[in-house]
């Protein structure tokens, strides 16, 4: 895991064509927006989240944000340790987010 700040996250992001944003947080911050293209595995699942992420590309680059950063920090060591190679954690997570953001409405 590499935690980058919102300029690096921002930056490398775009410039990766090997790209997957995952928000890790729960339906009801979801609901208050989210970052484009996000694909969303709510942490707090536990072993539904674990088995979400099993069945992800492992030679794919992810985009891990919570809304503080801490959540997204845990994901990111569980990617890591199923074997994912890269995992960016987002600093500040949404909540400093200064991006696009998308909402559900």
């Amino acid at each position: 895991m590499k935690e980058l700040s919102q300029e690096e996250w921002s930056k490398q992001l775009q410039d990766d064509n090997n790209a997957v944003i995952l928000d890790v947080r729960t339906e009801e911050e979801v609901e208050e927006g989210y970052i484009p293209g996000a694909k969303i595995i709510d942490i707090y699942k536990g072993q539904e989240f674990v088995d979400e992420v099993e069945k992800l590309d492992k030679n794919k680059n992810y985009y891990v944000y919570c809304r503080s950063g801490k959540r997204s920090a845990q994901a990111c060591n569980i990617l890591d340790q199923l074997g994912h190679a890269n995992s960016y954690n987002l600093e500040g997570g949404f909540m400093n987010w200064k991006g696009d953001v998308e909402d559900n409405t």
